[in-house]
């Protein structure tokens, strides 16, 4: 990504997730209320992980906000799961945030049909304006949704299928999703890297100390595929919140 700004993104450091879930989840409520008060309505795009938990609580705690003015979207689900499986990140983003707030506009990526349909489904669903809010985590590998790397940072699509790399079907393993690697599904829809980045505000919760070398790479290694969190430091508001285990400083 030659010719692209490089800038570190905005960090604060807690003690504990819950003080970092807190604080990311007060910053986005804000960007919210500020996106509805200038044009009546926000597009927020949600993460679904277990490291997202604290900040999309507090994220949907907040005062002040008109959920029925608010789309709400995700950015990746396992291609071949049951559609009642508790893996599936639309219906555990439907428990943790939208079953809370039932007034917004839930978009959950349709994986019941063939799964090249459902990308291309899903890219019209979001369309090309911005969103006004992503949530984002880092995996163990540095990925940006399922974007593993080596990731394209400058991919055309808006949402595209993918294969999952071991490091990442490892994650999902280790942190208690599935019983073992075999049974973690090979592959994914994602929504790319810059439509993500196609956003006026993104807030970046990443707590734990399996990602502290993510986070280290992300804010330090060159701007490549090859470090996924690397395409953040491309985008003028991104505020990256870490924990004593993942801040690499």
């Amino acid at each position: 990504m030659t010719g692209k700004t490089d800038v570190l993104p905005t960090l604060f450091s807690f003690p504990t997730k819950h003080e970092l879930g807190e604080k990311a989840g007060a910053l986005a409520a804000t960007a919210v209320r500020n996106a509805i008060a200038v044009r009546g309505a926000a597009r927020v795009m949600l993460a679904a992980a277990p490291s997202q938990a604290e900040t999309l609580k507090a994220f949907i705690g907040a005062p002040g906000i008109s959920w029925a003015s608010v789309e709400l979207f995700h950015m990746d689900d396992y291609v071949g799961l049951p559609a009642d499986a508790p893996q599936g990140f639309a219906n555990w983003l439907q428990s943790m945030v939208v079953d809370h707030v039932p007034a917004a506009t839930f978009h959950r990526i349709d994986t019941s049909v063939e799964p090249e349909e459902a990308a291309r489904r899903y890219e019209s669903v979001m369309g090309e304006t911005p969103f006004d809010l992503v949530f984002v985590g880092l995996g163990v590998n540095g990925h940006l949704a399922f974007n593993d790397p080596p990731a394209d940072l400058g991919d055309p699509r808006g949402a595209k299928v993918v294969a999952l790399d071991s490091v990442c079907r490892q994650q999902q393993v280790d942190e208690g999703h599935f019983a073992a690697f075999d049974d973690v599904p090979p592959s994914a829809i994602t929504v790319t890297i810059p439509r993500l980045l196609n956003a006026v505000e993104i807030v970046a919760s990443v707590p734990g100390a399996a990602k502290q070398k993510a986070v280290a790479n992300a804010l330090n290694q060159p701007i490549s595929g090859d470090h996924p969190g690397t395409a953040l430091r491309t985008h003028p508001r991104v505020t990256m919140f870490l924990d004593a285990g993942s801040d690499p400083r």
